[in-house]
């Protein structure tokens, strides 16, 4: 997994929308709010869609890298295996799990991440379910002190990660709609360089970032010693405009979320859903390559 996870061809397809973004997520896919009325229902259908982009023929290793589940997809099964066990010993593609409760309150210009009650006890779980690394997000909308803070709390909670023998991914999102979006990812650019390089002899983390303005920012993450992979997120952007601006970054893979399952319904034959799935899969693959 380690290996594959360094320098596997291909991206990261990112499968953890949770509570909060779980029915917009199933908007998009063509299933309407009043098609549930519990979070049961909801979880059942989300999962529904998972298991149909996972169990895809074109769903595989040679140009997937990981996905990254939500702790209930984790707890499930897919075709009667545990959903980590099927990702990597079906299909060859490494797991990672969203361990991240949500963002507080905005605050000094950037989200935190919630507090994560149980994280051990979690963390225990995802290693017993087979699970390589984790993934965490905060939301950075302006530079400033609170970005910082950002930068700080990913990393106490990456330490929590590491001393289980997990592999953090760090996710600090720049708001794409941001004012001071190219001075955040510069200031963001020197805090994450500080961090990895304050990380102890063998600790690696991955870098999940917002695809920059400036072209190759992050050029010094992605060839340091100790960022195992840096992976850019979508974070709204188009398909089209995700892919366009991820091929300029040498070196960064995708680990696109809505840009990934964009024009997926659940109206669509297995045939016309493939075939989405497959186009899908084919550009990111192709944009991660550079």
């Amino acid at each position: 997994m380690y290996k594959k996870a360094q320098s596997g061809k291909g991206f990261i397809a990112a499968l953890d929308q949770s509570g909060g973004s779980t029915p917009k997520a199933l908007r998009l896919y063509g299933i309407p709010e009043d098609s549930y009325s519990t979070d049961d229902e909801m979880f059942d259908l989300v999962h529904q869609m998972r298991t149909r982009i996972i169990t895809s023929p074109v769903f595989n290793g040679d140009r997937i890298v990981g996905a990254i589940l939500f702790e209930n997809t984790m707890d499930r099964t897919i075709e009667g295996r545990p959903s980590a066990d099927y990702l990597w010993n079906v299909k060859n593609i490494v797991p990672f799990l969203k361990i991240d409760k949500g963002l507080a309150e905005e605050k000094d210009g950037v989200q935190l991440m919630k507090p994560i009650p149980g994280l051990d006890e979690l963390l225990d779980r995802a290693i017993a379910n087979g699970v390589f690394g984790t993934k965490e997000r905060s939301v950075i909308k302006m530079p400033g002190a609170g970005l910082q803070a950002v930068v700080d709390q990913q990393f106490e909670i990456a330490q929590q990660v590491l001393a289980k023998g997990l592999v953090p991914i760090v996710e600090p999102e720049v708001d794409i709609h941001s004012p001071k979006k190219a001075e955040a990812e510069e200031q963001l650019k020197d805090a994450l360089l500080n961090a990895v390089n304050a990380l102890s002899d063998g600790q690696v983390v991955m870098l999940k970032l917002t695809l920059p303005d400036a072209d190759n920012l992050y050029k010094e993450l992605v060839e340091h010693p100790k960022v195992l992979r840096v992976v850019a997120l979508s974070g709204g952007y188009t398909r089209e405009e995700s892919c366009a601006r991820l091929a300029r970054n040498n070196g960064v893979i995708a680990s696109f979320s809505r840009a990934f399952t964009e024009g997926l319904t659940a109206q669509q034959s297995d045939e016309e859903f493939n075939a989405t799935l497959d186009k899908s899969i084919a550009e990111i693959a192709a944009a991660s390559d550079t």
